[in-house]
């Protein structure tokens, strides 16, 4: 069934898995269409919603943002791209870079590619052109944020890091599992940030629902990324979705809606409309 005489229903049945978590692969069973039709429908959509949330994610009114970067990779891992048959440009490790809002929880601004000091610049700013407002900011100890955040802000902004502290994992257990975290030290970098709020905490917890509801970023799968593009698709799709569909169990409407960006509870079928 090719995408012209995909009814909307069908296609919003398809966004629908996809955003909960099923691979092209299992959508394109479940849903009785071909992986090409399901790439399509991804390309399409993810398109529109990256357009949608650049025009109307603006003028945000916040008090408190939490930036974070998260790990996954595109085609094969950065240490076996040279060696991997037929490798695609932008293959090896694709970093997300993240924005949330700390009290409505609304994902401000997001960013694909890499973790060096050029993509920090572009995704601060780019968090800086969506605020209405001077902020608390709180980012890791990744090094690149403290001159992005500098040229992105100067002096308007309230700027802390949290930085933590880990111990070593006990032999055996190196591979799967992760450093514990001992404690996290504040530092200031600008501003007057309060140090209660200096938290990195739901843009972790943001990472764990991309980890949750995207297959290509589930670790010790075949679901991860073939190309750089489909990726950034499906990442827009989600923040699409969590943004302006979801429905939260506090306060009963959406993200957007709370963030005074949105008047209404969009639906899938409303999202797969932005494609037509």
């Amino acid at each position: 069934m090719g995408m012209n005489r995909l009814s909307l229903e069908k296609r919003a049945q398809i966004l629908g898995m996809l955003c909960e978590g099923m691979s092209l692969r299992a959508t394109s069973r479940l849903a009785d269409v071909s992986i090409n039709t399901v790439t399509k429908l991804l390309v399409d959509v993810g398109t529109a919603c990256a357009a949608y949330h650049d025009e109307h994610v603006r003028n945000v009114k916040s008090q408190r943002v939490q930036v974070d970067e998260i790990w996954s990779f595109t085609y094969a891992k950065a240490k076996n791209v040279k060696t991997a048959k037929a490798a695609p440009e932008g293959a090896g490790d694709t970093w997300t870079w993240t924005a949330i809002d700390a009290d409505s929880k609304l994902i401000v601004s997001y960013l694909i590619g890499g973790r060096d000091a050029e993509y920090a610049h572009e995704f601060m700013q780019d968090v800086a052109s969506r605020l209405a407002n001077r902020v608390q900011l709180t980012s890791d100890g990744h090094g690149t944020y403290l001159g992005a955040v500098e040229d992105a802000f100067g002096d308007d902004v309230d700027f802390a890091t949290l930085i933590k502290i880990y111990g070593s994992v006990p032999e055996g257990q190196r591979r799967y599992s992760p450093a514990i975290c001992k404690g996290a030290r504040k530092d200031r970098v600008t501003g007057n940030p309060d140090r209660e709020h200096v938290s990195t905490s739901y843009v972790e917890r943001q990472n764990l629902t991309m980890r949750m509801h995207m297959r290509r970023f589930t670790r010790l799968t075949n679901g991860f990324s073939k190309k750089i593009e489909n990726h950034a698709h499906a990442v827009a799709l989600h923040f699409m979705f969590y943004n302006f569909a979801k429905i939260h169990k506090t306060p009963r409407v959406t993200l957007a809606m709370q963030a005074g960006i949105a008047d209404h509870v969009w639906t899938l079928e409303d999202i797969a409309q932005l494609a037509d």
